[in-house]
């Protein structure tokens, strides 16, 4: 048997996916959610990794090379290696070209399916990325496998795989097309029959209820309608379906982090809003897989589903250790919830935060605007503390680290759900930009 759909491969050789321009690496640099280095750092390495060493990364599917790209991007002052693989010769030559365009030397380039990797004799990696692949596998677990087998014993693997409740839609549009194209037999008579079908698509059309959902194939081109609409091979799984796939199989330990808004769309009681019904004590007992899933059909939002796994349980950067640097990340959130505080006294208040569509209750006590400005990605939790008992406003209390790592908790665990601030320990010097 085949490793993989022919029609598969040709479809990413006549469309190779994400559809993208080289030049435009002149001015633009893609990032990628799940390969940032700091979140890697954070959520799988314990805040102690870095990246030196010849540390290995593996792209698998690595497509037109975004998350190549961005990976080799920040490790190219360092000794590490990235191995970009893909079936999809075509695909290749486009991130090769924008690798060029960016001096980037660190890449090595192989054309292959990702289920040839362990007869590759590739080594053993620390990292492997694999977005949007798995689910175009005939046999996604065979494909996890063939990852497994060249993970690292304390390695980490960044995946997205399609969420089956907020691609209903989709779902429902790959059957119409299926129908419509059943007598047809070209590429680009299907795809000129998915525009066509876009164009005059009723309003009560369960994907036209919620096309703010998908962005490809209003600005991915032709390769976005045919990897929504037209894709040969296509599955979706659940948050437990998830859990129950890489943790139930295979021993390993997913934490859900959607794209720019973390784990907080998987939090029941954040999903729900701000007058939480009475059910939620109830719910805050389920299995953490549930729970995740009732949010995840409340929220109906969660097209894909993007985690790291690890072997280990406990792999991310501990909260109440003095040792470890807290730092802010991606955007200005928490810039955003100190003013709220200072503005509201330090009183409890209510944060609705736009971006991911959660809202929380959040008490920040006495502490916590002052922690929040003397944030600044170099002082470790230890030396912030002692500042402030320094400071002549906290002098006469002098609380201890414990009082103030509980204290400024709900703050931190608002932040944290939310991949807005991240944890490194003190001994580690991130990677120079």
């Amino acid at each position: 048997m085949a490793d993989y759909l022919p029609q598969v491969r040709e479809q990413y050789e006549a469309f190779p996916y994400p559809q993208r321009d080289p030049e435009k690496e002149k001015s633009w640099l893609i990032t990628t959610w799940l390969d940032d280095l700091a979140m890697i750092n954070h959520h799988c390495f314990g805040g102690r990794q870095t990246f030196g060493g010849r540390f290995r990364v593996l792209v698998a599917g690595g497509g037109t090379g975004d998350a190549t790209i961005f990976l080799a991007h920040q490790l190219r002052n360092t000794d590490a290696e990235i191995v970009h693989v893909d079936m999809s010769s075509a695909s290749i030559d486009i991130a090769r070209q924008r690798a060029g365009i960016r001096n980037l030397d660190n890449i090595a380039w192989i054309n292959e399916s990702l289920l040839s990797i362990p007869q590759l004799d590739l080594g053993r990696f620390d990292y492997i990325n694999c977005i949007g692949v798995l689910h175009h596998l005939q046999d996604p677990d065979a494909g996890l496998r063939a990852l497994l087998n060249v993970l690292k014993a304390d390695g980490a693997m960044g995946i997205m795989v399609y969420g089956r409740y907020g691609r209903a839609g989709v779902y429902q549009m790959q059957s119409l097309l299926r129908l419509i194209n059943q007598h047809e037999t070209t590429a680009r008579g299907k795809l000129a029959n998915a525009r066509a079908l876009l164009e005059v698509l009723p309003k009560t059309n369960w994907f036209k209820r919620g096309e703010d959902l998908i962005v490809d194939h209003l600005e991915g081109g032709d390769a976005g309608i045919v990897d929504v609409f037209l894709h040969a091979c296509d599955c979706a799984y659940s948050a437990s379906e998830i859990h129950a796939w890489f943790e139930d199989q295979h021993g390993l330990h997913p934490r859900l982090t959607n794209s720019g808004r973390g784990r907080a769309v998987y939090e029941p009681a954040m999903v729900l809003g701000l007058r939480p019904p009475g059910f939620l004590q109830a719910v805050a007992k389920l299995p953490l897989r549930e729970q995740y899933e009732i949010a995840e059909l409340a929220g109906g939002t969660l097209i894909t589903h993007s985690f790291f796994a690890t072997r280990r349980a406990e792999a991310a950067a501990p909260y109440g250790d003095a040792a470890y640097v807290p730092f802010f990340h991606f955007d200005k959130t928490a810039l955003q919830l100190l003013d709220m505080i200072e503005r509201n006294q330090g009183r409890p208040l209510v944060v609705d935060h736009a971006l991911s569509g959660v809202a929380m209750r959040v008490d920040p006590g006495p502490y916590a605007a002052w922690i929040l400005r003397h944030i600044d990605g170099e002082k470790s939790f230890g030396e912030i503390f002692a500042l402030l008992r320094a400071a002549a406003e906290f002098r006469a209390a002098v609380p201890g680290d414990e009082e103030l790592f509980r204290s400024f908790a709900p703050v931190y665990e608002f932040l944290s759900s939310l991949d807005r601030i991240l944890l490194r320990h003190r001994d580690v010097t991130p990677p120079a930009d």
